[in-house]
C-alpha cells in the first residue's frame, strides 16, 4: 500500500475541504484511528490556511503543495507555498513562534500561554496566533520550515506514532 500521498490545490479556501478529505481517506486507509486522523487533518488545514493566507499566487501555475508521508514510527506532513519578499515578515514570524513553542517543555503549556494572549486581544483582532500551537499541542507534532533554492516556503510536521 502507498506510504505516502501528494496533494496539490489552488489558493483558494474552498480547496482546503479537498485536502482535508483526500488525507483522511488516505490516513484512514492504513488504519490509523480517528483521534490521529483528526490530528493530522488539522494540521493540515492549518498549515494549508497558513499557506494561502501568507503565500504568493500570483501566477496562477503556483499551488499549495501538501506531501503526507507515513514510517513505521510516525507522520510527516509538508506544505510547500511559494512567497515573496513581503512574506518576509511573516517568515520573521513564524521563526519566532516556532522557537517560542519550542522554548517550552510541553506544547500545552505554549497552548496555555497562547490562550490567555488571545483572551487580552480586542475581539477585531483577526489574527489569533493560534494555529501552529494547536498543531504542537492537538496534533502532538513538532514543527519546522525552510525556503527551499526555488523561493518556496517548506512547513513540515513530524508526528510521533
Amino acid at each position: 500500500m502507498k506510504r505516502s500521498i501528494k496533494l496539490m490545490i489552488d489558493a483558494n479556501w474552498e480547496d482546503i475541504e479537498t485536502i482535508r478529505t483526500d488525507s483522511s481517506q488516505f490516513l484512514t486507509s492504513h488504519s490509523f484511528s480517528k483521534e490521529t486522523v483528526d490530528a493530522v487533518t488539522m494540521i493540515i488545514s492549518e498549515l494549508a490556511e497558513n499557506s494561502i493566507k501568507y503565500g504568493s499566487f500570483v501566477n496562477p501555475e503556483h499551488k499549495v503543495e501538501v506531501n503526507l508521508s507515513l514510517s513505521a514510527d510516525k507522520i510527516t506532513v509538508e506544505v510547500i507555498n511559494p512567497f515573496d519578499e513581503a512574506a518576509h515578515r511573516h517568515l520573521k514570524r513564524l521563526d519566532k513562534t516556532i522557537q517560542w513553542i519550542r522554548g517550552y517543555q510541553d506544547p500545552f503549556e505554549a497552548y496555555i500561554e497562547r490562550m490567555k494572549e488571545v483572551s487580552r486581544k480586542p475581539l477585531t483582532d483577526e489574527e489569533s496566533g493560534l494555529g501552529l500551537v494547536r498543531i504542537a499541542y492537538e496534533g502532538g507534532a513538532i514543527l519546522d520550515f525552510f525556503v527551499n533554492e526555488n523561493g518556496r516556503v517548506n512547513i513540515s510536521t513530524i508526528s510521533m506514532l
